[in-house]
């Protein structure tokens, strides 16, 4: 069963202003041995990341005041893990928040890494320990991903989750191929400025069936979080590896989270949602049809009345007529970096957004990464005049605000 459990972090944000989150849209490239998703090029996909973990570590401009940092799912390769963890705590600044997904790897392996941070994953180990005890899966393929915590006194701490449900492509009809299931997820409480937030991996955000549904999981804690502390869950991101990001499934429950009428349902009400999806340059997953990759987006309540925008790299809808403003990104590769909302419910006479977007950057010749000037992300490229963000695509994409 989905259990959701609390972890008291030390990150101590600007009191009385917004957070700074980057959304990293980069491509996979993958292939299936054994059930198992790798990465093909391991060594260039870390060189990527890297240089994204270098620019974030130099903060040029308003970069310094990054919180959030957020990789899409398998996006990791596994011999990289540590590496990564070393550089974040060498060079990031204290008060920044990392997530990114891992490649499978075998489940004893995936132990093993628990274990190493076993402090801050006791619940998720003991889980890890029940399942191993109970059958022969130490190579089952696990898709895990890491939520690392660089806190106000410079302390990483390391946080592990498994992915809960697969997609048809990590499962087969030998159990013991299977992909491993997931059970525990950590719900963080940032002290001493109240913030709370989680992160699930793809479709652990719309599994559901006739006796439990992760979301639902979700919105209780959330909702139990505001009755008894008057806090809710103020951020939700979902790391996707997925040609379909859009589907139906996922709108059904953004609906349901957002939109619930038979239930009372505070504790989400506020909460942004962010999907960060891998670009259209991912390589090795088949599919049937159109495989639109990319499209990462952010949803929050319609109550922050997000305007209307519609320019090639992002643009404004209602995910087809649901109770949310959503901004919708492209599907080339690219790094959006944005504010979250402050305030919950602006007044209705501003004409402030509560959602700006502070930098788009693509990459370059020399494997780094140029900021996009405003005139290539508001205007249309004589040379290239097709949008690659279109809204009324081949994509579910809903009305115009």
């Amino acid at each position: 069963m989905f259990k959701i459990v609390e972890k008291q972090i030390n990150v101590e944000f600007t009191l009385g202003h917004h957070q700074h989150c980057m959304v990293c849209q980069i491509p996979n490239h993958v292939g299936f041995r054994e059930s198992a998703c790798e990465l093909t090029d391991p060594r260039d996909k870390w060189q990527q990341i890297l240089s994204i973990f270098e620019m974030v570590a130099e903060g040029s401009g308003n970069l310094k005041k990054l919180n959030f940092l957020v990789l899409p799912e398998s996006a990791m390769p596994a011999d990289y893990v540590e590496e990564a963890l070393d550089f974040i705590r060498e060079h990031f600044r204290p008060n920044t928040i990392t997530m990114f997904g891992v490649e499978h790897v075998h489940l004893s392996e995936y132990r093993a890494v628990l274990e190493r941070y076993r402090q801050d994953n006791e619940e998720a180990l003991t889980s890890v320990l029940k399942d191993l005890d109970a059958g022969d899966i130490e190579r089952v393929p696990t898709n895990w991903a890491i939520t690392a915590v660089k806190e106000t006194d410079g302390r990483l701490r390391v946080f592990l989750q498994a992915k809960s449900h697969p997609f048809v492509g990590e499962e087969t009809i030998d159990p013991f191929h299977d992909l491993y299931r997931g059970k525990v997820f950590p719900l963080f409480r940032c002290t001493p400025i109240a913030f709370n937030f989680m992160m699930l991996i793809c479709l652990d955000y719309v599994y559901r069936d006739l006796y439990q549904s992760n979301i639902s999981t979700v919105i209780e804690k959330a909702n139990d979080l505001f009755f008894t502390t008057r806090q809710r869950l103020d951020l939700l991101t979902i790391l996707e590896c997925n040609p379909k990001p859009e589907h139906r499934a996922f709108r059904d429950v953004v609906n349901g989270f957002y939109g619930e009428y038979l239930a009372y349902t505070p504790g989400v009400r506020d909460t942004v949602t962010i999907f960060n999806n891998v670009s259209d340059e991912t390589t090795g997953i088949k599919t049937k049809g159109e495989a639109p990759f990319g499209y990462s987006s952010i949803i929050i309540h319609e109550s922050h009345k997000i305007g209307p925008v519609d320019y090639p790299e992002f643009a404004s809808d209602d995910f087809g007529g649901l109770p949310v403003c959503r901004l919708r990104f492209g599907t080339e590769t690219r790094l959006y970096y944005f504010n979250l909302p402050l305030f919950h419910e602006l007044d209705p006479r501003t004409t402030r957004f509560p959602l700006k977007i502070h930098g788009i950057y693509r990459p370059d010749p020399d494997g780094g990464w140029e900021h996009m000037a405003d005139h290539d992300v508001m205007q249309e490229d004589e040379e290239t005049p097709e949008k690659k963000c279109p809204l009324g695509s081949a994509a579910e994409a809903g009305t115009k605000k």
